[in-house]
Formats: structure tokens, C-alpha cells, sequence
């Protein structure tokens, strides 16, 4: 089984650009069993999913962060990026990286998260 371990700073000042990287282990992010995906918790609030990159490169987002997200990989490192630009304090969150089955598009290993505060 995979597994997942995202890293970055923890604060990020308004209008910023937020950067979280996951590293995985265990699998290959150019196998053709998983999307691999970005996900956020703000404080007090749900999961909202935020977008993925498939074993192709290509990338999905979810609409309300389109304009503002860029998820990237380097294959060499087995690593995929986050990018979140003009960062407000409602992007102060949790961050975690996750896998997707394809096979059933659900999610598989979770890394464990990164508190990311937005914050002058």
C-alpha cells in the first residue's frame, strides 16, 4: 500500500502563494491505479477537496479553486505539488494528500496533514 507524506511551511502571508509537496512511497505516481489528489479541512469545517493529477499528467480541479490552483509532479522525486496563489486567511487550513482508486474513485492512503495558517 502507499504511502503519503506532505511537507511545507506552516504560515503563508496573505496574497502569498501557498506550496505543500507530497511525497509517496510504496507505488509508482505514474501507475495507472491512482489519481493523486489534494484535499483541505478549514477549522470547524469539512473536507473540501481541492483537485487531482492523474498517472498522465493531466490535472482536474474543483471550480470554486480553479483559478487559484496548480497541481504539478516531478516524476524523478515521486513527489506532486500544491500551488495555491493569492492566499486569503479563509485558505488557514489542514492540508492532506491523498490517493484515488480508480477502479472505484475512492480515496485510498491519506497522508497524515500539515496545518497551513494564513497569516501577516
Amino acid at each position: 500500500q502507499v504511502q503519503l507524506q506532505e511537507s511545507g511551511p506552516g504560515l503563508v502571508k496573505p496574497s502569498q502563494t501557498l506550496s505543500l509537496t507530497c511525497t509517496v512511497s510504496g507505488g509508482s505516481i505514474t501507475t495507472r491505479y491512482y489519481y493523486w489528489s489534494w484535499i483541505r479541512q478549514p477549522p470547524g469545517k469539512g473536507l473540501e477537496w481541492i483537485g487531482y493529477i492523474a498517472y498522465s499528467g493531466s490535472t482536474y480541479y474543483s471550480p470554486s479553486l480553479k483559478s487559484r490552483t496548480s497541481i504539478s509532479r516531478d516524476t524523478s522525486k515521486n513527489q506532486f505539488t500544491l500551488q495555491l496563489s493569492s492566499v486569503t486567511p479563509e485558505d488557514t487550513a489542514v492540508y492532506y494528500c491523498a490517493s484515488i482508486t480508480i477502479a472505484t474513485m475512492t480515496f485510498g492512503s491519506w497522508g497524515q496533514g500539515t496545518q497551513v495558517t494564513v497569516s501577516s
